[in-house]
């Protein structure tokens, strides 16, 4: 009786192959949901991504269009108080503001009180009179003249025109009178859209309507060839040292930690450091390009080295050994051999490097470079301000219209750093060797 229980357990008891099978099935479970998990993550990911270009694109795309308005302008000699077409400086003082409010009271004669008429003149940027100045002085004989020009509509108008097709159209400032005159210029086609060449040819302005991108930009450019020309070739020299001559002790073993903690120090204390430094001691000016790169090199040297050196550690010591069996120095293994294979992934670390340098702000703040500046600068010496601090700027703007200019700013910018990561992808793509 005894014998038969024990058998009995014993076949009750699950063999080896249903453990290791329900096992496995545990783990292809298990790992089911660990891949459900990432592409969840990555969705999740893109879907925000995909939710902030959607937001950015919606509010940015339209400032890549300019409202302008129609007007039949009469060049009067005496209204613009110039008597000699050819003396430049009367030229510039005429009084452009003049004949373009004599043009909309013409149109619109009905218009008889101060602040009617203070509307109507707000239709018609502050910078239409530059235009008229323009055409003058290309062709003199507009003199006396009555002839059509397209002016620039002023920032409240802009923003209602464009947003006319929504369901709630945005009226912000504009009056109701003004709504009906616009209406006017809609039915006698005397509006229309075009491409904003001021947004990518002019610098900053107070105005929206005649605000750019071009000074800061131009800016940028400054900043980021000084950080090239300082950073690439001492990141690269300093990683060179430390991969193939330093000895291995305490001292480089400190310079390596601290290189790799620089690298991880928000980028603001490089800004602090950079105003305590090329500003405080050296006594530089503020809001110089020359300024600002400085501060980007040290900022992006640690990235550079790191990646320079894991570039250099990647080539097979075989390469080395080969080299100095034939009778190569030191050097001339670095040169003419370590160096060239390591260059594609030195030039991917240091391109990430500079669109990293390209996309910062608070650095630039902390040296000045965050200055109303209108005029665009032709040198590292100039002040200039960067893009991404114009965008920092506008965005604090109350204006309607410098909602869409930042959004439109932001996605240059995100073009240009998009085109760089590009670029050391394609690089790294197309340099790489394997071993």
């Amino acid at each position: 009786m005894m014998s038969n229980n024990i058998v009995e357990k014993t076949t009750n008891k699950p063999s080896t192959l249903d453990l290791v099978n329900k096992n496995l099935k545990k783990r292809y479970r298990a790992e089911k949901r660990f891949r459900a998990y990432g592409i969840a993550a990555i969705i999740f990911g893109l879907s925000c991504l995909l939710l902030l270009f959607t937001d950015i694109i919606s509010k940015g795309h339209t400032a890549f269009l300019q409202t302008y308005v129609y007007l039949e302008v009469d060049y009067d000699a005496e209204r613009l108080e110039i008597s000699d077409v050819q003396d430049g400086n009367q030229l510039a003082a005429a009084n452009y503001t003049g004949i373009i409010r004599a043009s909309l009271l013409k149109q619109f004669s009905d218009v008889k009180s101060r602040s009617d008429k203070r509307s109507l003149y707000s239709l018609i940027s502050n910078g239409a009179g530059f235009t008229l100045r323009q055409k003058l002085e290309d062709d003199p004989s507009l003199l006396n003249q009555t002839v059509g020009v397209w002016l620039l509509a002023d920032d409240d108008f802009d923003t209602y025109y464009k947003s006319r097709s929504d369901e709630d159209a945005f009226t912000g400032r504009m009056k109701d009178k003004q709504i009906a005159w616009v209406d006017t210029l809609i039915a006698n086609e005397q509006i229309e859209k075009r491409f904003n060449t001021t947004f990518f040819t002019s610098g900053d302005s107070r105005e929206p309507e005649q605000a750019g991108i071009f000074g800061a930009m131009m800016g940028s450019l400054f900043t980021l060839l000084v950080c090239i020309a300082l950073s690439f070739p001492v990141g690269i020299a300093a990683a060179v040292y430390l991969e193939e001559y330093a000895p291995k002790n305490r001292f480089t073993d400190f310079i390596e930690v601290n290189i790799n903690n620089l690298a991880a120090v928000p980028s603001i204390i490089f800004g602090l450091l950079g105003l305590a430094i090329f500003i405080g001691y050296f006594e530089m000016h503020r809001s110089l390009p020359l300024v600002g790169g400085l501060v980007l090199t040290l900022m992006t040297l640690p990235t550079i080295i790191i990646s320079s050196r894991a570039a250099i550690k990647s080539v097979p010591p075989s390469i080395r050994d080969a080299a100095l069996g034939l009778g190569a120095s030191k050097m001339q293994v670095v040169l003419h051999h370590v160096l060239p294979l390591a260059m594609p992934g030195m030039l991917t670390g240091a391109i990430i490097g500079f669109a990293q340098a390209l996309g910062e702000t608070a650095p630039l703040l902390m040296i000045g470079m965050v200055a109303f500046i209108v005029d665009i600068p032709g040198g590292v010496t100039d002040p200039a301000t960067a893009l991404p601090v114009q965008i920092f700027l506008w965005s604090d703007s109350p204006e309607r219209a410098f909602v869409e200019r930042t959004s439109a700013a932001i996605m240059v910018l995100l073009a240009f750093l998009i085109s760089m990561n590009t670029l050391a992808i394609w690089l790294r793509k197309r340099l790489e060797r394997r071993w």
